[in-house]
């Protein structure tokens, strides 16, 4: 047993309480039993239909006594009664759950029904949160009996009453994200982790689709190590910018950087030049590194001038083809202590900054985000114990690598797993990705709505039939979009979660689980509208939209705030926001949100989103969703069809207005016929919009989110309002 850890032992009641734990196995159990004071002390209290293995109920039956329960039933009270004759005899009660159909790394093996059951019982509950950890970067959060060390901490007891449940999970998850950041694996250097992962799967492939090219690791890395040595001899700098599309060369050109000890910028190369003045001058860099051929692909960039260019052809002609081949045995055959010491390995690591990235400004100025090798290490732990596919597996990687969600999941973590990488430098070419499923078999495929509507259009019943995870983010998905993907593809979109300063992932979904025969109980990874379960090692809060200091209850709609190994520090230059944002380690999302009692997330939108109209605040994404379900898009329309903007009303306060690109005229007609519809699926006239403004198309920004920021002053240019 010595490796199970107890931790706040002090806070087992001197009196006899209910002990709820997330999920116990024997090892943990015994443990747990010995520190309340033996069997003789506790009475055990399992679910009918809900039983932990056959091992541990034996036990259970041999060495004290046990309350078999069905959760399922109404009897609250009786089972009350029976559990404060224990209380009364000195015994305590300590539930433990069995094992229900899941997938891997939830925060709990508790499903929802029995849940509220504890809350019924108007029983004060004592949390026990149980987590099984492994050592090395795979499947970090185990489960049981594959685990190197289990936590085991008794947290403090909660108030009884209705709302008892959602303090359990919520002492549960804090201790799951305190755990989780505590990992010893986390303060590796993101530059190790890649180094020992590449060796490793020296075999696996990068597959460009651009020129059908490919490349093993064990070569990527090398050719990397090779201009990592250039860069630690050409360049003083501590950043660097990174102009380059996701491909060979930028994922090179990362790499190199990392190795070199220096933080890649990767830039946004569709900024206008005002944005790309802007990054410069928040991220001090004064070199950059691209090819030839992107810069002339990408001429309306305002590019800087010739003497700042690192252009990689010309570093690696200096190097040579002899030099590249020895760096290249040298990255697969020397001895890892000898990578590590020519490479200075673990010189930057912890909350040092390993990437810095741009917010993509679609409200506003584009922010910089410092992300250190803590949080990218912890985030690709975090997704290996959500997404584990076998080794090899392919991945669709063609979101930009200045895109937080392109950069780690679609880059780093193939590489950090072993998984193929199938590049291609655009999300638009809609016709070119889908032959590139195809061909490479692709498992999993990262993307946004809008460009996975593109592929949808171009696809067959048989495009994505090797895909297992199709997994969308950076913007709401309506269910239009949903329903007709798995009309015509068979498959299911699953929505994801996360920002920038999360580095990026809070939470996804990715499968549908239910229930299975002899077996009720299951924890879903889905439910219709929320964006799945949050990933390991993340706890939330929920205060008042309009009062930061106000908490709510986490199943209650209210301001989401996220912690974990994952979470960001704070913008580069910004302490005026990080002051707004930031608070003891708590990130303020700006998202309105709630966590049910399965961990699922659900987002009800930006606060940015809603309208307060005559006090009312008004949710844009709803409105727009209904309005979407009931227009008629031309024949061949790709792209989202409409937006709702909040305008300034002089008489309350605010008001809708509806850029859309499929009403061109009669727009008076139209407009009545919107406001018909919205009435008759039940939403009040106050959401209605005032106005219709007609649009060539809804601006996007490259990385497919809506660009608010452009819609904003469209609707305020045609309504005559200051921009």
């Amino acid at each position: 047993m010595g490796k199970v850890h107890l931790y706040g032992e002090n806070r087992l009641s001197r009196t006899p309480a209910l002990y709820i734990p997330s999920r116990m196995d024997m090892d943990t159990l015994l443990v747990l039993v010995e520190a309340m004071g033996g069997t003789g002390s506790v009475t055990f209290l399992v679910g009918h239909h809900f039983l932990p293995e056959v091992a541990m109920v034996d036990y259970m039956e041999r060495e004290s006594s046990l309350i078999r329960f069905d959760f399922a039933g109404k009897d609250s009270r009786g089972l009350r009664e029976r559990i404060r004759g224990e209380f009364a005899a000195g015994r305590s009660v300590l539930f433990v759950p069995g094992t229900p159909v899941r997938h891997a790394s939830c925060v709990s093996d508790v499903p929802e029904p029995v849940m509220e059951f504890f809350s019924a019982l108007h029983i004060a509950p004592v949390p026990v949160f149980v987590g099984f950890y492994r050592d090395g970067f795979e499947r970090v959060m185990a489960d049981e009996p594959e685990y190197d060390r289990a936590v085991v901490e008794v947290c403090a007891k909660l108030a009884p009453g209705p709302m008892a449940a959602e303090g359990v999970l919520d002492a549960w998850l804090q201790a799951s994200s305190y755990y989780f950041s505590h990992q010893p694996q986390v303060e590796t250097s993101l530059a190790r982790m890649l180094v020992e992962s590449m060796r490793k799967y020296s075999h696996v492939r990068l597959e460009e689709g651009a020129d059908d090219t490919s490349m093993e690791y064990g070569k990527l890395l090398g050719v990397a190590m090779a201009m990592a040595r250039w860069i630690s001899k050409n360049v003083k700098e501590r950043r660097v910018g990174v102009l380059m599309p996701p491909s060979k060369g930028g994922i090179i050109a990362d790499l190199a950087c990392f190795l070199a000890g220096v933080v890649p910028v990767n830039i946004n190369y569709t900024s206008s030049e005002s944005g790309f003045e802007s990054i410069r001058r928040q991220s001090g860099i004064k070199r950059f590194i691209t090819t030839r051929p992107f810069k002339e692909k990408m001429s309306l960039f305002p590019w800087p001038e010739n003497k700042k260019m690192i252009y990689m052809e010309d570093v690696f002609n200096q190097i040579g083809t002899a030099r590249l081949a020895t760096w290249v045995a040298f990255a697969k055959f020397a001895p890892m202590s000898m990578v590590s010491r020519v490479f200075a390995l673990d010189k930057y690591h912890g909350h040092d900054e390993a990437v810095l990235l741009f917010t993509s400004g679609s409200s506003g100025v584009p922010k910089g985000v410092s992300l250190s090798h803590r949080m990218l290490v912890g985030q690709l732990m975090q997704l290996q114990c959500k997404m584990f596919m076998p080794v090899g597996s392919a991945v669709l990687a063609c979101l930009p690598i200045f895109h937080s969600f392109g950069l780690a999941v679609c880059a780093l973590m193939p590489l950090a797993y072993g998984l193929t990488m199938v590049t291609y430098p655009s999300p638009l070419d809609a016709k070119r990705l889908n032959e590139l499923v195809v061909k490479h078999k692709c498992r999993m495929i990262a993307t946004t709505p809008t460009f996975a509507r593109s592929m949808m259009r171009r696809a067959n019943k048989d495009t994505f039939k090797s895909v297992g995870h199709f997994m969308v983010g950076a913007e709401k998905l309506q269910k239009p979009v949903e329903d007709e993907f798995f009309e015509k593809c068979g498959i299911h979109l699953m929505e994801g979660y996360g920002l920038t300063e999360a580095s990026p992932v809070v939470a996804c979904c990715m499968r549908v689980i239910g229930p299975k025969p002899g077996m009720p109980y299951f924890m879903p990874e889905y439910k219709f509208g929320s964006v799945g379960q949050l990933l390991p090692g993340h706890a939330v809060r929920i205060t008042d939209p309009d009062d930061d200091n106000v908490r709510l209850p986490i199943t209650k709609p209210g301001m989401l705030w996220i912690k974990g190994v994952n979470i960001f520090q704070g913008y580069i230059g910004r302490e005026d926001l990080n002051k707004e944002i930031l608070k003891d380690g708590w990130l303020k999302t700006g998202d309105l949100a709630s966590v049910d009692l399965n961990g699922i997330l659900s987002i009800g939108g930006r606060r940015s989103r809603f309208s307060k109209i005559g006090g009312e605040m008004v949710p844009h994404e709803v409105v727009e969703q209904s309005i979407e379900s009931c227009i008629t898009k031309p024949e061949g329309f790709s792209g989202r069809p409409v937006i709702i903007m909040g305008v300034v009303d002089a008489k309350k306060g605010e008001a809708l207005v509806l850029l859309s690109a499929v009403h061109h005229s009669k727009l008076t007609d139209a407009l009545a016929k919107i406001k018909e519809d919205l009435v008759a699926q039940g939403l009040p006239r106050l959401w209605c919009p005032r106005e219709i403004v007609p649009v060539e198309r809804i601006p996007m920004l490259p990385t497919g989110k809506t660009d608010l920021k452009s819609c904003q002053m469209l609707a305020n240019e045609a309504l005559g309002l200051p921009v």
